[in-house]
């Protein structure tokens, strides 16, 4: 990968995979009969407690937390292909490994530590999480990281 593309990839795949994250979240927040609105409030209170009762601008917040992890993720797989070519030369192998292995990240070490009661995940959370973090995270972030390894 060129020196000067790694912020385009990040930026490009942190846009694509939030986004397509996020409408998941929604699609699954609205099915369960809840306010998508709280949802974020609830993503936002991971780092803020307080959020949950800070209204529209505490869904504003988990908003850019969301986004703020997802930048993280994304950067972390961009970073590590610059050294490691191999993962953009199968990106569906490494964008699978990948997902999983923010799902185990997030879901076996993250959540449970600021949400312990959400331990252990019923198995509808771990299939709907698991097709986030691959389908929408893992397989777009390989394949635009790939489109900008290649030029």
């Amino acid at each position: 990968m060129h020196r000067g593309t790694i912020f385009k990839p990040i930026a490009l795949a942190t846009l694509v995979s939030g986004t397509l994250d996020i409408l998941w979240a929604v699609i699954l927040t609205l099915w369960r009969g809840r306010e998508p609105a709280a949802m974020l409030r609830y993503v936002a209170s991971g780092p803020f407690p307080g959020a949950t009762d800070w209204g529209a601008s505490g869904s504003l917040v988990g908003l850019l937390v969301h986004f703020t992890l997802m930048t993280i993720m994304v950067a972390v797989f961009v970073i590590a292909a610059r050294s490691h070519h191999h993962l953009v030369d199968m990106p569906v192998r490494a964008g699978v490994a990948y997902g999983v292995i923010t799902y185990a990240v997030m879901n076996l070490v993250v959540v449970p530590l600021r949400f312990p009661e959400a331990w252990p995940p019923k198995p509808l959370s771990i299939a709907t999480q698991l097709f986030a973090h691959i389908v929408l995270l893992g397989l777009p972030t390989a394949f635009i990281t790939r489109r900008y390894a290649r030029g």
